[in-house]
């Protein structure tokens, strides 16, 4: 959420920025409803004065046995204006907080402009292309020949966009994700936590996933709990409402999960194999940083989820996201894309993002200076590192033999165990 007081202080700058994300927002009634609820509160503190005066006077009169009732009906008449007042303030904060929670971030200065994804430009591209002397399969082909998944199976119990892992499949799913876990943990310093996969409304609300996009999750009516979009939820709600000393951070956790997502209106787009899902694994990376280090923790993050990949002997890219392409509450985010030779295509992989204070303002997620000062805001990131569908994709196709088997890099070797790295 922003600042109203930056929207107050620089309206068209905060305007524009949000034109620049292709949202338009009419500030004219948000910045009446402020100067409403502003103006709410001085009228009754100014009644509030006088109300003491009189009062004062009615202890006056009466220790002097004088009458006092026009004083006291002056007092009741007050106090129910001041109820009244009371009443209209909380109405209009209601309003306000609704129209507030509609605005996405503002992007950071340094995110180009742009209208839409196919303007993002490619930062950083990584690895050497896989171009055997043999026809390519697609993942679906390798994956159904080696019986690693059973998606017609996986549809009957669930369907569509639920996947069923089988046999050296699910050995390799689990696999990938340990491998991520351990990397992030003994290489970068992250602390794994283990999340529900369930959050509260409020939860939602703090990472921007409502009340915006309410449409898009599994919802669990009877107990107000949606199942998580990703671990970014609980994983940033851990300290909603707290205040964390300065000497504490930066903290970084990691934390594997499902996640689920309906992705109303997607049903026209590619849904073959794992392309697509309704739940799917990934490894979340979640960061809490003073604000003056966050865009530098923000490069960390992506090289972070970069190595996961360079490890692997994947080919990827990386993309910068131009304002009309970023997330609602994303300032910044960088994109990385692995090449899956079997489809001919990049598939994303990766967000990371820097949310500056929207989510942190949302939840109330605060930090105290070192050596004392005001409490302030924090600023919160997160990235995948990574998702794994596609990252199975572009594992199997990549790592592809001509006779139909798959040899997979020597790194997952501790992690496969007794089903090896050849899969045939």
């Amino acid at each position: 959420m922003l600042d109203i007081q930056k929207i107050r202080e620089d309206v068209e700058g905060v305007r524009q920025g949000i034109l620049n994300k292709n949202v338009t927002i009419d500030f004219e009634t948000i910045l009446k409803l402020d100067q409403t609820r502003r103006d709410v509160i001085s009228e009754v503190e100014v009644l509030k004065h006088k109300r003491n005066l009189v009062s004062k006077e009615v202890a006056t009169r009466k220790k002097n046995q004088a009458d006092a009732s026009d004083l006291i009906d002056r007092t009741r008449e007050i106090g129910g204006r001041i109820k009244a007042l009371d009443d209209q303030q909380r109405e209009t904060e209601v309003k306000l907080e609704e129209c507030l929670m509609q605005i996405p971030n503002l992007p950071h200065d340094s995110v180009p402009v742009g209208s839409d994804a196919s303007e993002n430009p490619v930062i950083k591209a990584w690895g050497t292309r896989f171009e055997p002397d043999f026809n390519l399969k697609t993942h679906l082909e390798i994956g159904e020949s080696l019986k690693l998944f059973d998606f017609p199976r996986g549809t009957k119990i669930a369907g569509p966009g639920f996947p069923l892992y089988t046999g050296k499949g699910a050995r390799l799913e689990r696999a990938l994700i340990n491998f991520m876990l351990d990397f992030h943990i003994d290489e970068h310093g992250y602390t794994e936590v283990l999340p529900p996969v369930v959050s509260d409304r409020k939860a939602m609300t703090t990472t921007g996933q409502l009340p915006k996009f309410e449409d898009d999750m599994y919802k669990i009516p009877q107990d107000e709990l949606y199942l998580i979009p990703t671990a970014e939820v609980p994983v940033t709600n851990i300290h909603q409402g707290e205040i964390i000393p300065e000497e504490d951070l930066p903290i970084r956790y990691c934390a594997y999960s499902s996640c689920f997502r309906r992705e109303a209106g997607s049903y026209g787009k590619d849904t073959r194999g794992f392309l697509r899902l309704h739940q799917f694994n990934k490894v979340e990376l979640v960061k809490f940083t003073k604000p003056q280090d966050s865009y530098s923790e923000l490069e960390k993050l992506r090289r972070d989820a970069e190595e996961i990949l360079e490890a692997l002997g994947l080919e990827y890219r990386v993309i910068e996201l131009v304002t009309g392409d970023l997330s609602f509450a994303a300032a910044k985010c960088y994109d990385i894309e692995l090449w899956a030779p079997g489809e001919d295509t990049w598939l994303e992989v990766s967000s990371c993002s820097n949310f500056e204070a929207f989510q942190a303002r949302r939840g109330a997620i605060r930090y105290k200076p070192e050596g004392g000062g005001k409490v302030q805001l924090l600023h919160t990131l997160n990235g995948s590192g990574v998702a794994t569908p596609r990252l199975l994709v572009a594992l199997l196709e990549s790592y592809q033999q001509q006779d139909g088997s798959v040899v997979l890099p020597e790194v997952l070797g501790p992690y496969m165990g007794s089903a090896g790295l050849h899969l045939e």
